[in-house]
Order: structure tokens, then sequence, then C-alpha cells
């Protein structure tokens, strides 16, 4: 891909204004109106559109640092769009501008040979290698945890699904020669803490997850176009079937250690009970953690959305989406009886096993009435979503079969 695609038209003082005021960037500059799902879902109250560069109208859930939470119906299909993919920083040191001609992407550490890579060196230096995957925040649902818990209160658009073209972590770090001994891999990005009091929003990965799997990228490339700013230009980490805080945007480091990386982020933060369902009773500490890492399976109703109104007695489409940590959905299954009886869906196109993917099935209400609408994806692993939801301290893994409530006339 020619370099100059990469060249970011976009004015700096107009992006930090978005940033800074968290307006939508419309002629007037303007906060828009409430999304409509807001009316239907209490978590999305108050809260309003707004538009970042080279983003459409997204949910404003705080403009410092930006996170920006896409609306569900951008879920109808298993890509989600580049200026619907939500948005998610940790620092409010957000970079606005990369110049190419200087960036690089460092490795260093315990190797052999220590690399400064630029953009056409990613390209032309390395196979291209492409996946289908999901990018989840850890902390997506969190507004649906009882008892309520601390962090941002995310509805349930926290994530997006799209093409990643890049450079397999693997090869660069079979280039670089890794070093007997080597126990971790660390990634830093150019985001920066606002004091030195704040930890720098650094991750890590072990060498023996990262030489099991493949699939990690350093991407540069998002559903064929050059990644959006606020999404990581001109690289980030991609680890299909792991929650996007592993994710690293603006990728600048990689850190190749002979111990245990020590980090708040991985050490302190993002981590859950270590019990099999990552749960713990609600209200309660648990007396031992570990880092979050893959993701459990869930699934979404998207159309009918939550409230509507159909027809009794005429058949409605049912659509939405399936997903999980790599393992691949094997089948969907649907209710309109508050889950007493339960039948098949179809599935769509399998896009791999890192991706969406979008499912249907025809109904028809018998008569007029209110229904509950719910959805259950179960994987090739045979692992499936509770009734009832789990509850973690952090707000993470939220799984429970979802419903909707809509009323046939």
């Amino acid at each position: 891909m020619d370099a100059s695609r990469f060249d970011m038209v976009m004015n700096r003082r107009r992006f930090l204004r978005a940033l800074g005021a968290g307006a939508a960037l419309t002629g007037a500059g303007a906060i828009l109106p409430s999304s409509l799902e807001a009316v239907t879902d209490p978590a999305l109250a108050g809260r309003p559109l707004v538009r970042y560069p080279e983003k459409t109208d997204l949910i404003l859930l705080t403009s410092r640092p930006p996170q920006l939470e896409t609306p569900m119906h951008y879920f109808q299909h298993a890509i989600t769009p580049n200026e619907a993919f939500y948005v998610r920083y940790h620092l409010s040191g957000v970079p606005t501008k990369v110049d190419l001609a200087t960036w690089r992407l460092r490795v260093a550490g315990h190797v052999e040979r220590p690399l400064e890579l630029s953009m056409d060196d990613l390209q032309s230096k390395f196979p291209a290698a492409r996946i289908v995957a999901v990018n989840q925040c850890s902390g997506n649902s969190r507004s649906r945890f009882e008892p309520r818990i601390f962090g941002g209160q995310w509805g349930d658009g926290a994530m997006g699904n799209a093409e990643w073209v890049g450079v397999r972590l693997r090869d660069i770090l079979s280039a670089a020669g890794v070093k007997a001994g080597a126990v971790d891999v660390s990634f830093n990005g150019l985001d920066e803490p606002p004091t030195s009091s704040v930890p720098d929003f650094a991750k890590s990965l072990s060498v023996s997850t990262l030489m099991d799997h493949p699939d990690v990228l350093v991407a540069y490339q998002m559903n064929g176009a050059p990644l959006p700013m606020l999404n990581g230009f001109p690289a980030r980490l991609v680890v299909p079937g792991w929650y996007a805080t592993y994710w690293v945007k603006h990728l600048s480091e990689i850190t190749v250690l002979d111990r245990a990386f020590d980090g708040f982020w991985v050490k302190t933060a993002y981590r859950i009970p270590a019990t099999p369902c990552g749960c713990a009773e609600p209200g309660t500490k648990p007396t031992r953690t570990v880092p979050i890492h893959r993701m459990n399976v869930r699934s979404f109703i998207i159309v009918p959305e939550n409230g509507a109104r159909v027809a009794a007695g005429r058949g409605t489409i049912l659509k939405g989406i399936a997903f999980d940590g790599g393992n691949g959905i094997a089948q969907v299954d649907i209710s309109s009886d508050g889950g007493a009886n339960w039948r098949r869906a179809d599935l769509g196109g399998d896009l791999g096993p890192y991706s969406f993917r979008e499912w249907s099935a025809r109904w028809t209400p018998a008569r007029p009435g209110h229904y509950r609408l719910m959805v259950r994806a179960t994987n090739r692993f045979g692992e499936s979503q509770p009734f009832e939801p789990l509850w973690s301290p952090a707000g993470y893994l939220r799984n429970v079969i979802e419903r909707v409530e809509v009323t046939a006339a």
C-alpha cells in the first residue's frame, strides 16, 4: 500500500477542539440530539450523539479521554464500518497526528537484533496477514451490572468487528531474534499520561502465548483502509479472541523481557477472579485474581430493538450477531416466550472463528400482546451463555442471555 494513503488529512486544531469539548463536528459545532436508543435503553439515557474526526455519530461516554460507543443498529451486519467503530482511551494524552516519515516501531530488549521498523518496512519486508476479529472492551455492558460497579458505564456497543491486515507479531519477533530465557513481551503506544503520577498504558503477553498464537498482528489496515486515528493509527496490536485491553493503539514499542512484566495495567488493573467463571458473589472481593484474557460467548438481538411494535399474525425477521473468543459459533437459538422454549436460528456466512457471526430467524407472533425475545449462542467447544447474569467486581465478562421486549398488535 502506498504510504501516502496514511497521511492524515486532518486539522490539528479541529481535532483537539473535538477531544476537549466532546462536541460534534457539525457546521455549528453543536452536540447532536440523543440517540433513539437512549429512549428504549435506560443505560444510554442523557447521553448525546457526537461526531469526532473520521467518525460518524457515536454515543458519548466521556470526552477526556474520548470514549465513544457504537449505536447498536450498526451490528445488523458482521463488519462494523470504520467510522462507526467505538473508541476507548485510558489516558488523556491522545495523539492527534503521526508523521510516517519519522514514526518507527522499535523492537528491543531481550533480542539478538533490535529493530526500528518504518511503515514501509512493515509492508515490504514481511508477508501481509489478514484476519477478521472482534474487538470488545473488557467493560462492555458494565452499566448492566447489579450491584452497580465503578467504571465507564458502557451500554452494549463497546465492540466492533473488522478485517485487519498487518504483520504477524511472531514474524517480527523472529526477525529480531528472541533470546533464550525470554518470558514476556510488553507493548506501548503513543498515548501519554497527563502527569508522571499516572501509569503509562503498557500491556504484556507471555512469549509462550505469542508463539502459540500466530494470529496476533501488528495491524496497519482496517476494513481495507488505514486505521482511523482514534482506532490506533498508524499501527495497533490485534490479539484475536482476547479483550481489547491488549490491543494497544498507536503502537511504538515492543520490548522482550527476561522477567515477568509488572506494569500497573497488568499487575493491578484488568484482573478477574481466579475462578472458572471469572466471577464472584455480588458485592464481594475475590481473594485471588488473574489477568483478563479470552472473551466468552455472547449474542445479541439487533432487530427488532427493545420496545419495538410488530404485527400480530405476520412474519417478523429477527436478526443479530454472536461471537466468542476464537472457537467459533456452532449454533444460535431463539426463544419468544421468555426462555420456556427454544428453536434454532439460521447462521450467516462464516468469516472466521474470531468474527461476529450473523444469525436470523423468522418469527410470527400468534396473537396481540407482550413478548420477551431471547437469544443464546453456543460455540464449537460447547460453551454457551447463562440464563442469569454472573457478577464480576470490575464489571467484566458479561455474557448473560440477552433479551428484548416487544409488543405485537
